[in-house]
């Protein structure tokens, strides 16, 4: 069962970059992005879509770390100290005198 796992885990990944390899060369056209006071920058398409799609994780991950701070401080408050355990006893007898 496992490794009938782990193959469908890598035919999944071999099929992603199959995709994205062929979105890559079928998208070769040059594309024109304009941005503000008529400045432009001009690359192929494929680019421009990883451009973008890398930029909207950044700005996502960016957005979800105040949150996953705020939630590891609660986790640390919340987590009680590990008891302390008391000393092993020894068998060691002692002299009554």
């Amino acid at each position: 069962m496992k490794r009938l796992l782990w193959l469908l885990q890598w035919l999944l990944k071999a099929t992603v970059f199959f995709t994205l390899f062929a979105f890559a060369l079928n998208n070769q056209q040059e594309t024109r992005v304009n941005f503000f006071f008529s400045t432009y920058w001009s690359a192929p398409t494929v680019l421009v879509v990883l451009s973008a799609f890398s930029l909207g994780v950044v700005v996502g991950v960016l957005g979800m770390v105040p949150r996953w701070w705020r939630e590891r401080q609660a986790v640390k408050k919340n987590t009680p100290p590990p008891p302390t355990t008391p000393p092993a006893p020894t068998s060691e007898v002692t002299d009554g005198a």
